[in-house]
């Protein structure tokens, strides 16, 4: 006689619609939200998360954001003069003093791709 076990509980290959993914990504990618803690919540590994984050990026059209050049550096420079100053879509800013490291500058704009 053959013997039949079922396996009762989620489903191991679980299907997520885009709606979903949207909102687990949005909310792993809160300013100080843990990725760790989202995806415990949701019930998703971390790794699926950050692959939904990469897969998102691969298909987002490329966005440029005009730029002014300046001519002549400022007259005096401080620790309050602005180099840079990114105007966000989501009606943010990115600034960057003329004090800061190049590595803290190059690290931030990073951050923004």
């Amino acid at each position: 006689m053959a013997q039949m076990t079922i396996l009762a509980g989620p489903e191991r290959r679980r299907r997520w619609s885009d709606e979903q993914r949207e909102r687990i990504l949005s909310d792993a990618f809160q300013s100080g939200a843990r990725v760790c803690d989202v995806a415990r919540r949701h019930d998703v590994a971390r790794s699926l998360i950050y692959q939904w984050r990469r897969a998102a990026r691969r298909s987002a059209e490329p966005a440029f954001m005009p730029a002014e050049l300046l001519d002549e550096p400022p007259e005096k420079a401080s620790e309050t003069t602005l180099a840079i100053v990114l105007d966000l879509a989501d009606g943010g800013q990115l600034r960057i003093f003329a004090s800061a490291s190049p590595a803290l500058a190059v690290a931030a704009l990073k951050a923004m791709r």
